[in-house]
């Protein structure tokens, strides 16, 4: 299996070495909530969080009122997640899982996919887009960043990462119009500490 696997991941939790933790949620997942694009009046059923790492989003849903399911094939980082959930006295289902091979027991009314799709080697975005929509009931959201973060290797053609640089124009190839809806850009950027950003787009599955 090409690019990073579960015991790659484990050795990162379990030695606290994860630079790309804000220490929080996504200053995009608040302001989804905060304008209504993400409430669950609009989101009627399950939202899942694939690549859940430390929780912050999973947390910051469920004290919404939404019914999530996280997702995530290290142990530590599920130890992590529902750690955080029981200190706020918050219900979401966490499941060590592969997101290559893991299924809803029905279709979800939403994803949030912000940390799992750059962390994949790129070999696998063609499966995990096609989980997506597997996964997902017609015209349901995903509440997509797509982490923006070129390096000098690339224009020589190496694949660097993680993160990988999810190019906006293979991100089209990767979830086209004939499935999924996109909106209009220009899309908001959203900055990191690291120096990278995210580009936030919500699409809907055709």
């Amino acid at each position: 299996m090409p690019g990073p696997d579960s015991q790659f991941w484990q050795d990162r939790f379990e030695r606290h070495n994860t630079p790309w933790d804000r220490g929080g949620p996504s200053p995009q997942l608040q302001r989804w909530l905060d304008d209504g694009s993400l409430s669950p009046a609009s989101i009627d059923g399950r939202i899942a969080v694939p690549g859940c790492g430390a929780g912050h989003e999973v947390a910051a849903l469920a004290g919404r009122g939404f019914d999530v399911v996280a997702l995530d094939y290290a142990p530590a980082a599920v130890a992590l997640t529902r750690s955080r959930l029981a200190q706020a006295s918050l219900q979401a289902a966490v499941v060590q899982a592969d997101v290559l091979v893991w299924q809803p027991d029905s279709p979800l009314a939403a994803v949030y996919e912000q940390t799992c799709l750059c962390a994949l080697h790129p070999d696998h975005w063609t499966a995990y887009a096609a989980q997506l929509r597997a996964w997902l009931r017609s015209g349901a959201p995903l509440f997509a960043l797509f982490m923006q973060m070129p390096r000098e290797a690339a224009a020589q053609g190496e694949i660097v990462g993680p993160p990988y640089h999810c190019d906006i124009n293979a991100m089209r190839a990767l979830f086209p119009d004939p499935l999924w809806q996109w909106p209009k850009p220009p899309y908001a950027q959203v900055p990191h500490a690291m120096g990278m950003r995210e580009l936030a787009v919500v699409l809907r599955r055709r």
